[in-house]
């Protein structure tokens, strides 16, 4: 019963490539692999914002505004860790995406013990620095001395499972670069669960267990965290995958770990940009008034349905990619690059159709005081949608030839050299001023919202084409070859 269930639904869900195959958009069996990969990523993703949303509607309930900001600052660091293992994970997916491509299965593994010592190498100081700097970070944020304890206490917590999540990024990545997407979508499916019935338990003190409120989400996380690390450690142990774990053996090897380290800095930066880049926006939106940063708050939460598939075919990209071109199939990684990214777009310009024109109903399901601003916000975000899946779906193509540095280029372009200036002219004059030299600089021109959606709008599709210009010279493809990794690298360029 459970297979027919299982076949009834995949056969549904894979009428949409099949549908698409059929007015020519997409090549049906390139759009089917890159479709058969992306999902099980989405469901993950899916779930990972739902978890975040119960959290803070959790603490919002039991504990108020002050448990909801000091979660918010809290987490502000964490998603630093978290956007590091990113980075770190991205190194892995592409390393074992083309190692598995050109039949090195031993290499591919090894690669993976490789990621294992760098994620302890990263995690653990950072476990040690939120620790004893907790309060001093939080405080960096706010002047309010219960949000500041209170958002001490949940980083201290969260952050002494760096090292199991961490891990847990890696295998996952490291299974998808070995073409299965569904292994980490089933551990997330018990341990996310699991993550937000912790929560509840300890946040509300249920069945006798204490109320801990704020420390509670973050024990709820850490738990569940190191669970998903014990599971994804039982299966590369077990030797039934794809790729495994051999404890025994060479435990260091130079040319993987610096190749790792090559993909994964550049990705770093790409990623400590865009976090650090929020700090300012923020500022802009808040000194445009409350009612402003809801707008944008409910807006991006919204749209973040339309933008979520992205980060399933950014998957795909990195797989279907770096496996080809580690076989030394040029061409075949290239159309991948090409068929991925227009079943992307079609995926999500439908989705964001929709959802603009329900605009003025979801926002009403909100409850939001200004409707029409937050309808102007999810209509600005919609036209986004297509520049942002774009810049992640050819990121990911990218990724997987082991080419990083554009896309960090293109990052910090759209996010500091595009969208910061034209978000401090919404400014009303006088808000910020910034002396050198004797000469004082005002960027605020009062130009207002119309200058925030124009910055948002820009950093998108700045992004997009740098990374669509990087993709599309094939520049990626002698990146490929003189990494030392794969079926035509250059053996002398890894040295």
């Amino acid at each position: 019963m459970l297979t027919t269930v299982r076949r009834w639904t995949r056969d549904l869900i894979f009428k949409f490539p099949d549908g698409l195959a059929r007015l020519g958009i997409v090549d049906r069996e390139k759009g089917e692999e890159a479709f058969d990969l992306a999902v099980p990523a989405m469901v993950t993703g899916g779930m990972r914002t739902i978890l975040r949303f119960a959290d803070f509607f959790m603490v919002s309930l039991a504990v108020g505004e002050v448990g909801v900001a000091a979660l918010e600052f809290g987490f502000q660091y964490y998603f630093v860790a978290f956007g590091l293992a990113l980075a770190l994970t991205s190194g892995t997916i592409s390393v074992v995406s083309r190692f598995k491509g050109a039949g090195e299965d031993a290499r591919a593994d090894l690669a993976i013990k490789q990621s294992l010592w760098l994620s302890l190498a990263i995690s653990i100081p950072l476990a040690a620095v939120s620790w004893v700097y907790a309060e001093p970070l939080i405080d960096v944020l706010t002047n309010d001395p219960e949000t500041i304890a209170k958002g001490a206490i949940y980083l201290q917590i969260v952050m002494l499972a760096a090292a199991p999540r961490f891990w847990s990024m890696t295998a996952a990545r490291a299974l998808a670069g070995a073409g299965d997407t569904r292994t980490p979508m089933y551990v997330r499916l018990v341990t996310l669960p699991t993550n937000v019935a912790l929560n509840a338990v300890l946040i509300f003190g249920l069945f006798g267990f204490p109320e801990l409120g704020v420390a509670g989400a973050a024990w709820g996380t850490a738990i569940a965290n190191t669970l998903a690390a014990a599971i994804f450690f039982g299966i590369f142990l077990s030797g039934r995958w794809a790729v495994g774990l051999r404890v025994r053996g060479t435990q260091f090897d130079a040319s993987i770990l610096k190749e790792l380290v090559r993909v994964a800095t550049p990705l770093a930066g790409t990623r400590l940009a865009q976090t650090f880049s929020r700090f300012p926006f923020l500022f802009v939106l808040g000194a445009l008034g409350t009612p402003v940063v809801a707008a944008y708050a409910i807006g991006r939460r919204v749209i973040l349905l339309a933008m979520m598939p992205a980060w399933g075919y950014s998957t795909a990209s990195s797989t279907l990619v770096g496996q080809a071109i580690g076989a030394g199939e040029d061409r075949e990684a290239t159309e991948y690059g090409w068929q991925t990214l227009r079943i992307a777009l079609a995926t999500q310009m439908l989705i964001a159709v929709v959802l603009v024109a329900l605009a003025r109903p979801i926002t009403l399901a909100f409850g939001a005081e200004s409707v029409g601003l937050t309808v102007d916000f999810i209509r600005m975000f919609g036209l986004s949608v297509a520049g942002f899946s774009v810049s992640r779906v050819m990121r990911g193509g990218l990724r997987g030839a082991g080419d990083t540095r554009w896309p960090l280029y293109g990052t910090f372009t759209g996010t500091v050299v595009v969208r910061l200036p034209i978000a401090f002219v919404a400014l009303p004059a006088g808000v910020v001023s910034l002396t050198v030299a004797g000469y004082t600089l005002d960027p605020g021109l009062g130009l207002g919202v119309g200058a925030v959606f124009a910055a948002i709008l820009a950093d998108m599709y700045v992004r997009a084409g740098v990374n669509l210009f990087r993709f599309r010279s094939g520049e990626w493809q002698r990146v490929a070859r003189e990494s030392g990794v794969g079926a035509d690298a250059d053996p002398d360029a890894a040295d």
